[in-house]
C-alpha cells in the first residue's frame, strides 16, 4: 500500500486575500486535475480537512506517477495565473502497512507520508526510502537524496528523496513559440532527426525519410520512452543544426541522427545516439547490407538505440510488439502512401489510398498497412461525406486488429467510425484500447482527440490537442483543428481564433464554416463571410441544414453552437 499527502502551500493567505475565489480555484483544481489523476492511478482519496488531502493507492508506482503528474498538470495552470493567484501544493509520498477502517487509513505509513510532504518544495513531490526502493529501476525520475530526516512524532530518521521534474521543476508542456525551452518529460526522451539521403537521387528522399519514420514508429510502441512525433523532427530535415539546440527545443535528452546511402542492390544506413545536453555520443554504429536485408538492419538498429535508452525492457517491449516486415515493394509502396497522408488534402489522401492498396496487393497480411489504409479512407470520408468510404475504412481497421496491430490506429479509426454513428459507448471501448496500445501514436491521439469533442467531453479533447502539440512542438499546425474546435465550443472564442490561423486550413469545407461560427461570435462579420465563401468555394450550395445534418455531435447543444455563431455572422439558408 502507498499514501500520498498532499496540501496546498500559503493556503491561508491565499483566503485571506479571496476567501471565495481560493474556494473556487481548488474546488476546480480538484474536478478537472487532481480527482481524475487519482481514478487514472487507481488512488482512492481517503482523507480531506480544508486543503489537505490523503489518498491511498495499490502500489508506489501508481502513487507516484499520480503526484508528478498531477503537479505538473497544476504548474500548467498556474502558468496562466497571476502570480498572487496561484495555487501550489506539496507532496509526500510512502509506502507500507495501513490501519484501514470504514472512512480513513492510520498508521506510521500515513504520519510518515504527511510528515514528507512539509520536506516537499512548493509544487514539488518528496518520497521516503520505502518508495524508492520500489520504483528504482521502474520509472525514469531522477530522485535527489535528501539524507536522514528528523521526524516529529516518528522514531527514528526517514531517508527522503526529492524527485527531480525535469531541469527547472515541475514545468508544464509549453509550446516552441515560447521564449523558454522546453523541460525534460519524466521518461527517458528522444527525437529521431530526419535521416539523410545520401544517394545520387533525389528522388529517393521519400525512402530516407520511411527508414525515419520506421524508428519513430518502432520506438513509440515502447511506453517506457517519450518519443517527438514525426512532424516534429522533420521540421529540421536538410538543416545544419545544434544537437544542443534540437534537445532543447524539443524538450529532450537525446537526439538519433543518421544517413541513408541506396545504391543498386546495396544500402548503408549509418545511425547515431547523442546526448543533446552534452553532445556525447552514447552509440554509433554503420550498416552496410544487400537491399534483401533492410528489415533485419531496420530491426537492429531500433533495438539497438533502445538498448541504449532503456536497456532490456525497452528493447524486449519494442521486439514483442514489431510488425512482421513486407517485401521491398510493398514497403516501397507503403512509403509513398505515407508520404502522402501527411499532407493533408483530399487529392493525397485519394493517392494515399492507392499506395495502400498496391502495398496490399504485394502483402495482404501487414497489419500496418491495413491500419493506415482504414486510416486514409476515414479521413477522405471526412472530405467527401461517403458513407461507402467509412464502410471500407471499418473493413481495414478490423482487418489489421485481427492481424494484430500493435500501433493503436486500427482501434483509433474503429472508435471514430462508431462515433460518427453515434455508438459512443462502443467508441470509448475501442480508444480505450488504442491508447493503451499507441500512447504517444499522434495519429491514433489525433482520432481520439476528436471522439472526446463530439462526445462533448469538451475539457478531455483539450487535454489530448496539448498532448498532441508537446509531441509535436514545431510542427503542431494540423493540431490546431482540434484545438480550434475546443476552444470555441468552451467558448474561448479569442483562443479558438488563434488557433484557427496557426491551423492554416486550405482545403477543409466544415473547417471554414467553424472557423466563420467563431468569427461570427466576436462579431467579426465581414471575416466571417469570407471564411463563409471558402467554405462554399470547396462545397457549392453548402447550407446550415446541411451543417447541422452531418454533424457528429453527441449534444444537440454543440451543434447549435456552432449554428449561433453562423447566424450571428449573419449566414442563413
Amino acid at each position: 500500500m502507498a499514501v500520498l499527502a498532499a496540501d496546498v502551500v500559503g493556503y491561508s493567505r491565499l483566503m485571506g486575500a479571496d476567501e471565495a475565489g481560493t474556494l473556487l480555484h481548488l474546488k476546480t483544481l480538484r474536478a478537472e486535475v487532481i480527482d481524475p489523476k487519482i481514478a487514472q492511478f487507481n488512488g482512492r482519496l481517503v482523507g480531506t480537512a480544508g486543503d489537505s488531502l490523503l489518498i491511498e493507492f495499490p502500489s508506489a508506482v501508481d502513487a507516484l506517477q499520480c503526484a508528478v503528474e498531477t503537479q505538473v498538470r497544476i504548474a500548467a495552470r498556474n502558468d496562466d495565473l497571476p502570480e498572487e493567484r496561484r495555487m501550489a501544493f506539496r507532496m509526500g509520498v510512502n509506502a507500507g502497512e495501513v490501519i484501514l477502517d470504514d472512512t480513513t487509513i492510520h498508521g506510521d505509513c500515513v504520519n510518515v507520508a504527511a510528515r514528507l510532504e512539509k520536506v516537499s518544495e512548493a509544487g514539488g513531490v518528496v518520497i521516503g526510502r520505502s518508495v524508492y526502493e520500489h520504483v528504482k529501476g521502474k520509472l525514469a525520475y531522477e530522485l535527489v537524496d535528501l539524507g536522514e530526516q528528523a521526524m516529529k512524532n516518528i522514531a527514528g530518521a526517514v531517508r527522503a528523496y526529492q524527485v527531480q521534474m525535469g531541469q527547472r521543476g515541475p514545468e508544464a508542456p509549453r509550446s516552441i513559440d515560447s521564449a523558454e525551452d522546453l523541460p525534460l518529460p519524466f521518461k527517458p526522451s528522444v527525437a529521431v532527426l530526419p535521416f539523410t539521403n545520401m544517394s545520387a537521387d533525389p528522388e529517393q528522399d521519400y525512402f530516407s525519410d520511411g527508414i525515419t519514420e520506421d524508428l519513430i514508429t518502432e520506438l513509440s510502441r515502447s511506453q517506457t520512452l517519450f518519443v517527438i512525433a514525426r512532424n516534429s523532427s522533420f521540421v529540421f530535415k536538410g538543416q545544419s543544426v545544434s544537437i544542443t539546440e534540437v534537445g532543447r527545443k524539443l524538450g529532450v535528452r537525446y537526439v538519433v541522427e543518421g544517413s541513408v546511402r541506396k545504391a543498386g542492390a546495396r544500402v548503408r544506413i549509418t545511425a547515431q545516439l547523442i546526448e543533446a545536453s552534452s553532445g556525447n555520443h552514447v552509440w554509433a554504429e554503420r550498416y552496410d547490407r544487400s537491399i534483401d536485408d533492410l528489415f533485419a538492419v531496420q530491426d537492429e538498429v531500433t533495438e539497438r538505440i533502445a538498448w541504449a535508452l532503456v536497456g532490456k525492457v525497452g528493447a524486449a517491449e519494442i521486439a514483442r510488439t514489431r510488425q512482421t516486415k513486407t517485401s521491398l515493394g510493398a514497403y516501397d509502396a507503403f512509403l509513398r502512401g505515407l508520404e502522402a497522408t501527411h499532407r493533408f488534402t483530399e487529392d493525397d489522401t485519394v493517392a494515399a489510398v492507392e499506395f495502400f492498396k498496391l502495398a496490399l496487393g504485394w502483402e495482404p497480411d501487414s497489419a500496418r498497412a491495413h491500419a493506415c489504409l482504414a486510416d486514409a479512407y476515414a479521413t477522405l470520408s471526412a472530405f467527401r461525406a461517403d458513407g461507402g468510404l467509412k464502410a471500407l475504412a471499418m473493413q481495414s481497421a478490423l482487418r489489421a486488429i485481427e492481424l494484430g496491430d500493435a500501433s493503436g490506429l486500427a482501434e483509433a479509426v474503429v472508435a471514430a467510425l462508431h462515433a460518427w454513428k453515434g455508438d459512443f459507448e462502443t467508441a470509448e471501448t475501442h480508444w480505450q484500447r488504442a491508447l493503451v496500445l499507441g500512447p504517444t501514436n499522434a495519429m491514433a491521439l489525433n482520432w481520439v482527440g476528436y471522439i472526446s469533442l463530439w462526445d462533448g467531453q469538451l475539457v478531455k479533447a483539450r487535454e489530448i490537442g496539448e498532448r498532441l502539440r508537446r509531441l509535436n512542438p514545431l510542427e503542431d499546425r494540423d493540431i490546431h483543428e482540434l484545438l480550434a474546435f475546443t476552444h470555441y465550443l468552451l467558448g474561448d472564442y479569442e483562443a479558438s481564433l488563434q488557433s484557427f490561423r496557426r491551423w492554416d486550413n486550405n482545403n477543409y469545407d466544415r473547417g471554414f464554416a467553424n472557423m466563420a461560427a467563431c468569427l461570427g461570435q466576436l462579431g467579426r462579420t465581414e471575416e466571417a463571410r469570407l471564411a463563409w465563401a471558402r467554405c462554399l468555394e470547396r462545397k457549392p450550395g453548402f447550407t446550415l441544414s446541411d451543417y447541422k445534418r452531418d454533424s457528429p455531435y453527441r449534444r444537440q447543444e454543440n451543434v447549435e453552437h456552432w449554428l449561433e455563431g453562423l447566424r450571428k455572422a449573419g449566414i442563413s439558408d
